[in-house]
């Protein structure tokens, strides 16, 4: 048996989820156990977890029953859902609920609810120039999620919300470099001249590690986070530099994005709306020094760039 504090981390396998392990199991102080909450502990992932000395157990979001045997025991516990995998915020909030009423259950002293902003504060439903989306949302995906931090707080759990951002990932998936059909290589974005914070998936979970160890003086605390907060053509002279070639930005239109053959592209669309219109909120929110003092390894787009140089071969 340990005396080590248990974390228990939904989606440990994953991106969020498994910065947060991956922080947990390479601390030099070992000050907390890892419990890897995942929907699969067969898989290479979560095996591989187990193989360094954490727990793995089955837990299913949709399940309350499934989540309160999950959590039973756990010293505190992060929370995530996968949005974009059911595009729904009725079952996000159904998995949000769920993961409230199991952590109320079993009397957790510490959660970390990953969410974000509602942007409904700035984009009123009301106002026709962003659709309304899923009935009553602008950015569904960062609504719902604000939405969902009342359910912990109603049901007494004590809670520290932590707003994340885009990826640099996505540099990698979404938004890469590409040559235009002048022969340019440029970088396009729908943000103008304004900034997009933006932050390494590993930093969130690192950043949900250093907020454990600070523990319950953080409880009822929002916490906003970024690596850095670049324009666009900030972003493509990083580029430049580290692949030493000429690298343009070239905005592109919000219509752009509302036009991807995408899963949620309106929604998408509607997010870059508010970025950038409400940079003084959403970025102003952001302080990367802030951010570094829990998680002095925050890595600024230079520093992640550099160490996934290998994922831009070939532009």
């Amino acid at each position: 048996m340990t005396d080590k504090k248990l974390i228990a981390v939904v989606g440990a396998t994953g991106q969020q989820g498994g910065g947060l392990a991956r922080a947990i199991l390479d601390d030099p102080e070992q000050r907390f156990a890892l419990r890897a909450l995942t929907r699969n502990p067969d898989s290479e992932a979560a095996r591989a977890l187990a193989a360094r000395g954490a727990e793995v157990v089955s837990a299913d979001l949709d399940d309350e029953a499934s989540l309160t045997k999950a959590l039973e025991g756990a010293y505190g516990a992060y929370l995530v859902t996968a949005f974009w995998e059911y595009n729904s915020v009725e079952r996000e909030h159904q998995q949000a609920r769920a993961m409230a009423g199991a952590a109320k259950a079993t009397r957790l002293a510490h959660v970390i609810w990953s969410t974000l902003p509602d942007t409904r504060l700035h984009l009123p439903v009301d106002d026709d120039r962003v659709p309304t989306l899923h009935g009553r949302y602008k950015v569904p995906h960062f609504d719902g999620k604000a939405e969902a931090e009342a359910f912990f707080v109603e049901a007494g759990v004590p809670a520290t919300f932590l707003s994340t951002t885009f990826y640099f990932e996505s540099f990698v998936d979404f938004f890469r470099p590409v040559r235009d059909d002048d022969g340019v290589l440029a970088l396009h974005l729908p943000m103008a001249d304004r900034r997009l914070p933006g932050i390494a998936a590993e930093d969130i979970g690192r950043t949900a590690f250093g907020i454990f160890t600070r523990g319950p003086e953080l409880v009822g605390e929002t916490i906003s986070i970024s690596g850095e907060n670049l324009t666009g053509e900030e972003y493509a002279a990083a580029f430049a530099k580290e692949l030493g070639t000429d690298v343009g930005y070239r905005p592109m239109s919000v219509e752009d994005v509302r036009g991807l053959p995408v899963p949620g592209a309106d929604d998408l669309a509607n997010m870059f709306v508010y970025y950038a219109e409400h940079e003084s909120v959403f970025a102003g929110a952001r302080d990367p020094e802030a951010v570094r003092k829990l998680n002095p390894r925050l890595q600024d787009f230079a520093t992640w760039l550099s160490a996934h140089r290998d994922a831009f071969k070939g532009l």
